[in-house]
């Protein structure tokens, strides 16, 4: 039998033809976890038999559940429910009720969950070595440390057992792993994912990430699971800021700025991505890095590190003897902090980031190595917190920025991956992410996901920011209500279809005419117009939308989803079926 390809989009066309079902791979993913069950890649596994139970119940594809039989993992300091938490730490394990807001947006999109991984302790590290569940490490050389904290996470990706999984970042936890594995690691802008049933590492400043082969996946991820948590006293409502044009700017370290720690590999690698950011249309500016590399220092020399002990410093003081002691040292030592400090961190923060919102007016994104160098295992074990410290170089300032990053492969160095990361403002996810996918193909000329010889599927079209409009009748181009697209200066992104699941309708007393797209089980894909508009033109937009007419979500074929016309049910019943004719325009002509 085939390999399955564990790939959104892979599986999704799977599932729809109907060579595969949720069983074929829940199963499959089992016998690969069995096959490799000495990386210690997992803290607590769902049963084999429940997770079948889960992939039964699903039914068949439908457009409800976008990320219908999906297997992912979960970093083991995110709740699920009925699963123990432990944060890495067996003494502080918890069985929590319910899961956390974003387990429960993936469980209610058809995702599987597979299991809790493996994580260095509290989440305090970025080398993958401070768990007592063992070490996982690097998927191509197990001398070298895997990256941290996320570091199960990050390996059960890039060991092809399951699609994608959740990490937690807060200084390069989501990243550093990913450029130690050859995948994509997202780290969204704080807030945009809810950090509910998270326990917390510095929780002003903690997020929920992402692990995928692709940006493309990443970013299928993002919709299902952005949005604001009201119960989530940190979460913040999604913002449009579109991060390039076809012409942009980009930062990139200037000569004194650049540290690699005699790893020239690396660096070369960097020069290697600047190279492939300006045949991407891209034009370097050289930056100084001093006020970006001083915000860093501030995560742990400074205040911040406070917050560590107020999540875990009673635990951690009990004197517990499983506690990692290169965590239980920091977690002690952040007890010193007081309010003046707080507040005199808090005063330099913001001189910093004054200063780098001056830096921000030179460019649109800053590319940066996402780790000047990588080590082995017993490096970081003989001297933990110098090593950890260099991994953090160019990671540890994003969240005290308020930023965005999304860290991507950019090649190898003696067999082992290095990996780059694109960061930009709030908000700007959307067009890091498709800015990333086209670097993560321009440097890699067959890219495949982590260590498996899965190659990356075909790009699909990403976002680069902004609300996406599906349009499907008298809106596409040439007809009659187009202005109020153009008028809007909303722009054209692409010609598509729907997934296979809608049915298209010509309403009835309609002037102009126009149809009524439907979802549904028996449809086919109905021809679309893709628009890109900013807030508030689609605000203004929308107002114009006349009943029984709406806008809602629509799938894409590629498996994406975007704003779009949706119809009510009652309006088709006396309206005409057109889905045989392919698309409003071709029955326009008949």
């Amino acid at each position: 039998m085939k390999k399955i390809d564990l790939q959104i989009g892979a599986l999704k066309k799977s599932y729809l033809d109907g060579t595969l079902t949720p069983v074929d791979v829940i199963n499959e993913v089992y016998d690969r976890i069995e096959a490799c069950a000495d990386e210690a890649v997992w803290i607590s596994l769902i049963p084999r038999a429940t997770a079948l139970a889960v992939a039964t119940s699903l039914g068949t594809a439908h457009a409800d559940k976008p990320l219908f039989g999906i297997p992912f993992a979960v970093k083991d300091n995110i709740d699920c429910s009925d699963t123990e938490t432990t944060a890495g730490c067996p003494s502080f394990a918890y069985r929590p009720s319910e899961d956390a807001t974003v387990v429960a947006m993936l469980k209610n999109a058809g995702a599987i969950l597979i299991g809790k991984t493996n994580l260095d302790q509290f989440a305090t590290g970025l080398v993958g070595v401070r768990s007592p569940y063992g070490i996982p490490r690097s998927v191509f050389n197990d001398a070298y440390i895997s990256g941290g904290s996320s570091s199960g996470s990050a390996v059960s990706v890039a060991r092809g057992l399951v699609s994608f999984s959740l990490g937690t970042d807060t200084a390069g936890s989501g990243r550093i792993p990913a450029a130690f594995n050859n995948i994509v690691g997202w780290k969204p802008t704080r807030g945009l994912l809810s950090t509910k049933g998270v326990v917390p590492a510095c929780r002003t400043l903690d997020c929920v990430s992402v692990f995928a082969g692709s940006c493309g996946d990443a970013a299928l991820i993002k919709q299902v699971v952005a949005g604001i948590d009201l119960q989530d006293p940190y979460a913040r409502a999604s913002e449009t800021r579109p991060l390039t044009g076809t012409a942009f700017s980009f930062g990139v370290l200037d000569t004194e700025s650049r540290t690699f720690f005699g790893d020239k590999g690396t660096e070369q690698l960097y020069d290697q991505s600047i190279e492939a950011m300006c045949a991407l249309g891209g034009t370097p500016v050289d930056i100084d890095y001093a006020p970006f590399a001083e915000m860093a220092e501030l995560l742990y020399t400074g205040p911040w590190v406070a917050e560590r002990y107020a999540a875990v410093g009673d635990h951690v003081a009990q004197g517990h003897g499983d506690i990692d002691p290169t965590v239980g040292h920091i977690v002690e030592n952040a007890n010193g902090q007081s309010a003046v400090d707080a507040f005199k961190g808090q005063y330099r923060l913001s001189e910093l980031r004054r200063i780098l919102d001056n830096t921000w007016q030179k460019m649109d994104v800053f590319l940066l190595p996402t780790a000047p160098t990588t080590f082995k295992v017993d490096e970081v074990i003989a001297d933990p917190i110098t090593l950890n410290s260099q991994l953090g170089t160019y990671t540890n300032f994003v969240n005290l920025a308020d930023c965005a990053a999304v860290a991507l492969p950019a090649g190898f160095v003696k067999d082992l991956p290095r990996g780059v990361t694109l960061v930009g403002p709030a908000f700007t996810d959307d067009g890091l992410l498709a800015l990333g996918d086209q670097l993560h193909r321009q440097l890699e000329t067959s890219p495949h996901v982590g260590a498996t010889d899965t190659p990356l599927l075909p790009a699909a079209p990403l976002r680069t920011g902004g609300i996406r409009l599906s349009v499907v009748g008298a809106h596409l181009t040439g007809q009659p209500l187009n202005r109020q697209l153009t008028d809007l200066n909303a722009k054209l992104e692409v010609a598509t279809t729907t997934s296979a699941d809608y049915r298209l309708y010509a309403l009835s007393n309609t002037a102009p005419a126009k149809p009524g797209l439907v979802r549904s089980h028996d449809g086919t894909n109905i021809p679309v117009e893709v628009w890109l508009l900013d807030d508030a033109a689609f605000g203004r937009f929308c107002a114009m939308v006349p009943a029984p007419l709406g806008i809602g979500n629509v799938e894409l074929a590629d498996g994406s989803w975007v704003k779009g016309f949706i119809c009510e049910q009652i309006a088709i019943e006396d309206a005409t079926d057109i889905t045989a004719h392919g698309g409003w325009k071709a029955y326009l002509k008949s």
